[in-house]
């Protein structure tokens, strides 16, 4: 099976930063010659064209996507979560549109545009980790570089099982299986 492992959000954004940033050090480690690292964190827009490119030539049959997204969790929660592909409604797919071609890089963006672009695989396990700080700078919070431990396995667990045991669940749900240092 052919896995990307990608990470979505911005450089120098403390915790969000966690997609770009891990993507280097996930980029160092060994993987399955089937399993591809990469970094997402640009306009949805064109994340969904790279990747309608990418699957004309070498499709993938599942995305691992990480990132740090705001839901109102507690600082530092890592959930891991099979999405189940349900779009929002058009205005709402619309509003995400707009979003990313104005530079606006979000986990809920990749997903939503790639989506109803038709670029992404059916199978989509999405690892989000509420930030602490949002502040400017280079390094996380103590909090996130806490549970990074956690947020690299979740990952491998992702990309490396056939079937990994996480629950099939709307984007951002509030259900989902949240761990937590």
């Amino acid at each position: 099976m052919r896995v990307l492992v990608a990470g979505v959000g911005y450089t120098n954004l403390r915790d969000m930063s966690v997609g770009p940033l891990l993507v280097e050090q996930l980029a160092a480690e060994t993987w399955p010659p089937d399993v591809e690292v990469r970094d997402l964190g640009y306009g949805a827009v064109h994340v969904a064209h790279d990747f309608q490119d990418l699957q004309d030539t070498t499709p993938f049959e599942r995305l691992v996507l990480f990132g740090a997204t705001v839901r109102g969790r507690p600082p530092g929660s890592v959930t891991c979560y099979r999405w189940d592909g349900v779009l929002p409604g058009p205005d709402d797919v619309q509003a995400q549109v707009a979003e990313a071609v104005t530079g606006t890089i979000s986990l809920d963006g990749v997903l939503i545009v790639g989506r109803q672009l038709g670029a992404l695989p059916a199978d989509i396990i999405v690892v989000e980790i509420e930030p602490a700080d949002e502040s400017w700078g280079p390094a996380y919070s103590p909090v996130i570089e806490g549970v990074l431990p956690d947020v690299v396995r979740a990952i491998r667990q992702a990309a490396l099982t056939a079937r990994p045991p996480v629950p099939t669940l709307p984007l951002g749900s509030a259900t989902a299986e949240v761990h937590t240092s």
